[in-house]
């Protein structure tokens, strides 16, 4: 699913009070006495961002389904742009008028999981036993403090696309690490064609694709100052050579795919949401796992269902969330909007199983790290688009840049 929002911008206007989201007429959730015999209806108000028109089948079909099958519930949802819902609920924490039940980026957790907002699911959970049925990147991605405060909705990765015909026409064979990935994109560059495109925007979306390289070299947020270093070089070295195009620094990823689709990158760094787009051309393309180093890694995106805390319909919403996470309902659901499904039992369901491409994906879910790094992560992650885009523009030599970067990052990490 192509994914036109911006998850730096989420976190960054979830973390203010902007007087220009207008919170409207919001109803709060109520339930009705009963009338003529028939048992008391709750209304359960659901806040999301899925705004485009390519959702709402999926998602109405989804509601239908929870109004019909779980006694007495009623949706009233809401939908925001992307980067305005973590600002509505923080506005609407301090007026009261929370929603029951929301859709929000895993990201996000970062910044809500902490603040006391969101409802304690452990207990519920744990009396579901339904658990063990998920990945364990997005499974974690609900977890924060020790305490279950979300389940998964749905899970995305990165993952290596090349251009079948070019890597042919070079006699280069698809990279499995890093060395073999140096080697392809330099011996792919030509003319105005690039080895190689990613994106490395000074946003969330960029971190999201340069973490997986940090991680593979061995390290974390926590050692950034050397094993950041290490991934900023690798990359420092792909631009310096030519394999890499340093406008990356303004590319999102849908600007790495149209690279892509249009001949100027024999390879890519990207997610499952443009296998659609993909489909639709007359390219011949495949995907495989992004080259690793000291280990294999990629990063989990996706969205996650939260519960509030101060909701006085936590049982019924609660049913909500248990329906929606049926087989028979989450398989379709997921096949609506084009995402995949974090849950393990369900790998070989849907038409994900039999699509090459999709199972590849589905594959690397295992291996999927989710951004869980506590309150300030904006802040860290703010520091990492600062330090790569400093390198790839010559600003700063990548030791440098971790250095600078990793003093920040420690900030923000160990603050509370």
């Amino acid at each position: 699913m192509s994914r036109t929002f911006n998850r730096r911008d989420f976190l960054r206007t979830a973390g203010s009070a902007a007087a220009a989201v207008g919170l409207g007429a919001a109803s709060a959730s109520c339930g009705s006495n009963h009338q003529g015999g028939r048992p008391s209806t709750t209304t359960l108000t659901w806040w999301d961002y899925f705004t485009a028109p390519n959702f709402q089948a999926g998602m109405k079909t989804l509601i239908a389904g929870i109004e019909a099958n779980v006694p007495g519930v009623r949706i009233q949802r809401r939908t925001y742009p992307f980067a305005d819902l973590g600002n509505a609920l923080t506005l609407a924490a301090v007026s009261g008028d929370l929603p029951d039940i929301a859709i929000i980026d895993n990201v996000s957790m970062n910044a809500l999981g902490g603040s006391g907002l969101l409802a304690d699911l452990t207990d519920r959970v744990k009396t579901w036993g339904q658990a063990d049925k998920y990945s364990h990147g997005p499974w974690a991605s609900c977890q924060v403090g020790g305490k279950t405060l979300g389940i998964p909705n749905n899970s995305n990765c990165l993952a290596l696309y090349y251009n079948t015909t070019m890597l042919r026409a070079a006699g280069v064979k698809p990279p499995t690490t890093w060395g073999e990935l140096a080697a392809a994109a330099q011996r792919l560059t030509s003319g105005d064609r690039f080895g190689l495109a990613l994106s490395a925007i000074r946003t969330e979306e960029g971190v999201f694709q340069f973490l997986p390289f940090l991680w593979q070299s061995g390290g974390d947020l926590s050692t950034f100052s050397t094993y950041g270093a290490t991934a900023l070089a690798f990359l420092d070295d792909l631009a310096t050579k030519g394999s890499l195009s340093r406008s990356c620094v303004g590319w999102t990823q849908q600007d790495v795919n149209a690279q892509f689709l249009s001949g100027r990158a024999a390879m890519q760094i990207n997610g499952p949401w443009q296998i659609p787009t993909l489909r639709k051309s007359d390219l011949e393309w495949n995907v495989v796992a992004l080259p690793s180093d000291r280990t294999s890694a990629t990063c989990l995106g996706g969205e996650n269902w939260v519960l509030t805390a101060g909701s006085k319909h936590l049982d019924q919403a609660w049913e909500a969330l248990e329906y929606t996470q049926k087989p028979s309902v989450l398989v379709p659901y997921l096949e609506s909007f084009g995402d995949l499904p974090a849950r393990d039992d369900l790998a070989r369901t849907g038409t994900w199983a039999s699509d090459p491409a999709l199972e590849l994906f589905i594959g690397q879910l295992a291996l999927a790290r989710p951004r869980i790094y506590g309150a300030h992560y904006a802040d860290a992650s703010q520091a990492i688009a600062l330090a790569e885009q400093a390198v790839l523009t010559g600003s700063a030599t990548p030791a440098a840049a971790a250095a600078a970067a990793a003093v920040k990052i420690s900030t923000a990490l160990g603050r509370t």
